[in-house]
């Protein structure tokens, strides 16, 4: 079973991998430092450290489906301060 507190959604345009939010400083669009081939990489057990460009926060990434990025370690989900 997927440890859910250890995912994160992602999406893809053209070739380039994308978040619709930082998880660690809640940034909007967060286009990741990694190519969507290299998905396929992942999800075939290579394993990545991603640093988001946005706050240099980082993560293993030990596996990917169509939808989400599975890390090594639970991902922190941060509520909106505005709600």
């Amino acid at each position: 079973m997927v440890p859910f507190e250890r995912t994160w959604p992602y999406e893809t345009l053209g070739s380039d991998v994308y978040v619709l939010e930082c998880p660690f400083c809640s940034r909007p669009n967060v286009l990741l430092p990694m190519k969507k081939e290299e998905l396929k990489e992942l999800h075939d057990g290579k394993k990545k450290l991603l640093v988001f460009p946005c706050c240099y926060n980082r993560l293993k990434l030990v596996d990917a489906d169509g939808d989400y990025l599975l890390a090594d370690r639970t991902i922190p989900k941060r509520k909106n301060p505005l709600s």
